[in-house]
């Protein structure tokens, strides 16, 4: 055999494979199938099925941008110059600014023993701070920068499993949410500014009839955290119908043995205009003990609270609040919610404040202003 008869037979075999590999059906491998998300409707707008399962959920939240200004709701930040220059300390009126981003999550299903849920809302924030002990002056007297921006810690504001009217988990107390927040103002609780978070253990009655009934047992947090196994106790009742809603809620502080309690009417006076009024009391009002309580952060025995709310045209609404308590201390607010576009909120509000000699040591009153741009989905 020569080389030419060798590269002939090499040429006619790759000729005869490739022919058959040409011959052979091209396979392709088989697309996954798509499970696309399915809306689902039982529970509201906004949820969808998560895929393979029954469970819907919805994902909303908000962004948020304050600005206050004034003695009320402005900041003070020390004059830099000044200090560096000739070490004085002054300080300059400045605004108060706060970012947040809130993210939500709820989930919804059905069981045997009525509809599962959880809800979740944590909160990213940039805000305007006070730093009141940089540095000491030559007495030994602290002094800070006043206005000091910076970001806040990341908190977890509620974070709850319902099962029917059972709630379990991380939410405010029942004191604040079962009669309803003071009003539709921002600044809706400038004389009971504390108490709000716990973990807590509660149960919802909701009868056919308008009729609805709570038990909570509460841990409270921070300093109103329980110091014995013993919780702190909520009850309330409240009737709703179409013309509003009347109701009463209870509060024991199992720290210091004490009692508070709220009553509370809402009156829809037409489609537009609604109004309502809260009073509060306790049972140790003692301005040694202010504050003392977790339900009852205003000043002595009582506090009262009358609200108003006025839809002006289809996109803005006008929300007026008076607050005041036993220890004169004295809140008005007022605003208009504008609706520039949905989803998207503008609200300037106004705030006077007179405060409580007996509390503060002055009863000095002070303004101020306010704007809150909101993007809520």
């Amino acid at each position: 055999m020569n080389i030419k008869s060798l590269l002939l037979g090499s040429a006619a075999a790759l000729v005869a494979v490739s022919g058959a590999r040409a011959a052979d059906a091209v396979v392709y491998a088989e697309p996954e199938p798509v499970e696309y998300v399915r809306v689902c409707d039982a529970y509201g707008a906004g949820y969808f099925y998560i895929p393979g399962t029954e469970t819907c959920l919805r994902i909303s939240g908000y962004l948020r941008y304050d600005m206050g200004a004034g003695d009320a709701l402005g900041a003070q930040g020390l004059d830099r110059k000044d200090f560096r220059d000739n070490g004085d300390i002054n300080y300059n009126d400045t605004w108060r600014k706060r970012l947040r981003f809130t993210l939500r999550t709820h989930t919804a299903s059905e069981t045997e023993l009525g509809t599962l849920r959880t809800y979740t809302e944590t909160r990213f924030q940039w805000d305007t701070n006070n730093d009141n002990a940089r540095f000491e002056d030559a007495d030994g007297n602290g002094f800070g920068y006043g206005a000091f921006a910076s970001n806040d810690d990341v908190t977890l504001n509620f974070a709850y499993i319902e099962l029917g009217g059972l709630r379990i988990g991380k939410d405010e107390t029942a004191f604040r949410t079962f009669l309803g927040y003071a009003g539709n103002v921002i600044n809706d609780d400038v004389i009971e500014p504390n108490g709000y978070d716990t973990t807590l253990i509660s149960y919802t009655f909701t009868g056919g009839n308008g009729i609805s009934a709570i038990v909570s047992l509460e841990q409270g947090a921070g300093e109103y955290t329980i110091d014995s196994y013993t919780p702190h106790i909520v009850g309330g009742l409240k009737w709703a119908q179409g013309w509003g809603s009347i109701g009463a809620v209870a509060g024991y502080d199992s720290n210091y043995e004490e009692w508070a309690a709220k009553v509370r009417a809402d009156v829809n006076i037409t489609d537009a205009f609604s109004i309502f009024v809260m009073g509060a009391w306790q049972s140790d009002g003692d301005y040694a003990h202010f504050r003392d309580n977790f339900y009852a952060s205003w000043g002595g025995d009582w506090a009262g609270w009358v609200g108003a709310s006025y839809k002006l045209t289809d996109k803005a609404t006008f929300n007026a609040q008076v607050s005041f308590d036993d220890a004169e201390q004295l809140a008005v607010a007022a605003n208009v919610a504008y609706q520039l576009v949905p989803g998207f909120t503008i609200t300037p509000e106004v705030l006077y404040y007179k405060a409580s000699e007996d509390l503060s040591g002055t009863d000095d009153d002070v303004w101020g202003g306010m704007i809150r741009f909101q993007r809520s989905f």
